[in-house]
């Protein structure tokens, strides 16, 4: 394998796979580093690693690395020098990787007590580059599904027309194809409503998102410092919250999801009076 960039110095392509997504509490449990030299040629590492706790299922249903796969790997902290011994001196690039994967990757060197300095480190996001040059918008869908230019863009008329023709062409271009939803699950793409609505909604209980479905069906907190906690619980352990979000500035139907839910508790006699 070789590249065509033009380099300077190594640039070290790299993606994590991990337990999570949260940068502080998620661990790494497989990286792979390509290191493309200035001379076109590159080399390679791969290193599975023991996050040293337990893989959430709904992240192997999409990386496919469970707990037996780990159990005999290395814990993080034993390669860490040698991985930042390969990546020393090189320059860093992948797709998403200034969001996640770099930060993940240093916050595993710090609790290693491996010194990996990103001071004169340049950082490349292929995705980022993506986006850029390949927008996402309706203009853009327009233009890639229907093959026209959206004329009067964030015109109500003219947005609702591509809209309309957009999913119409959506559905003629993905019609029996294969579509993986956020959980890994994978849904045949079918010219049915109840299938179109299962592959784009949302797990929100009010529509800004405030109160969300987690993993196990339960209403929970999506902000602040009850964040991924059950509503219900949060009611029982701290009544006051329920006024002050009544008075904060959110939105009425967040509001009303809410006192949806007391009136809920209330009625299944696990509320006080």
């Amino acid at each position: 394998m070789t590249h065509q960039l033009v380099l300077k110095k190594p640039l070290a392509f790299f993606d994590l796979e991990t337990t999570g997504i949260n940068v502080a509490k998620d661990r790494i449990i497989d990286i792979c580093i390509i290191k493309a030299l200035p001379n076109g040629e590159v080399s390679s590492k791969n290193q599975r690693v023991n996050p040293g706790m337990p893989i959430p299922l709904e992240s192997s249903m999409i990386h496919g690395i469970y707990d037996d796969d780990v159990i005999d790997a290395p814990p993080f902290k034993s390669v860490a020098r040698t991985l930042a011994q390969f990546m020393d001196g090189c320059d860093l690039a992948g797709f998403n990787s200034n969001r996640f994967d770099v930060p993940l990757l240093v916050e595993e060197f710090l609790r290693a007590n491996v010194d990996f300095d990103m001071k004169n480190r340049r950082m490349i996001d292929a995705q980022r580059i993506f986006h850029l040059m390949e927008p996402r918008n309706l203009s853009a869908a327009y233009r890639f599904y229907c093959n026209k230019e959206l004329v009067g863009a964030h015109g109500a008329e003219a947005d609702t027309i591509a809209s309309l023709e957009v999913l119409n062409a959506q559905v003629q271009r993905y019609l029996g194809m294969v579509a993986k939803t956020d959980s890994g699950q994978d849904v045949v793409f079918e010219n049915d409503v109840d299938m179109l609505h299962s592959l784009t909604a949302n797990k929100n209980v009010d529509l800004a998102g405030r109160i969300v479905i987690n993993e196990k069906g339960e209403e929970v907190f999506n902000f602040g410092k009850h964040k991924g906690f059950p509503v219900l619980d949060v009611l029982k352990k701290e009544p006051s919250f329920y006024d002050w979000m009544l008075k904060g500035e959110f939105p009425l139907d967040t509001k009303r999801r809410l006192t949806e839910i007391r009136l809920r508790m209330f009625s299944n006699g696990n509320g006080r009076k």
